[in-house]
């Protein structure tokens, strides 16, 4: 069983919470690295899926359409989570998003949709 690795697209890689996350060693690659700006989101999740990541974005209601048209064609992502933008702190965001991480496996999250709001 594997650790998750994350993959922040555009709208949650905020230096902040990166920073935050790599000092708590948790392997987190952002849009900007892999050099994925400006791209939609289903390009975004393809990318983190070929990458082996669980995507982390603001991007909710979008990302909540997406996962269910993967699942209804038979696709199959590395995992998305997701939060409402400007709700949490990067603090709060980053123990949420570390609480989920140390109970859920990469293997665990294959296909799954998880909500930061409910890892308070």
């Amino acid at each position: 069983m594997s650790q998750v690795r994350l993959y922040l697209d555009e709208d949650s890689m905020r230096r902040s919470l990166v920073f935050a996350l790599r000092a708590r060693n948790v392997d987190v690659l952002t849009a900007a690295e892999a050099s994925m700006i400006n791209r939609e989101d289903d390009e975004h999740l393809a990318a983190a899926s070929a990458f082996g990541r669980t995507l982390f974005t603001h991007n909710t209601a979008d990302y909540c359409v997406l996962h269910q048209l993967w699942i209804s064609q038979g696709r199959t992502h590395a995992g998305i989570i997701v939060a409402p933008q400007q709700r949490y702190s990067a603090g709060e965001e980053m123990r949420r998003i570390m609480r989920l991480i140390s109970q859920r496996t990469a293997e665990e999250m294959l296909g799954r949709l998880e909500f930061i709001s409910g890892w308070a």
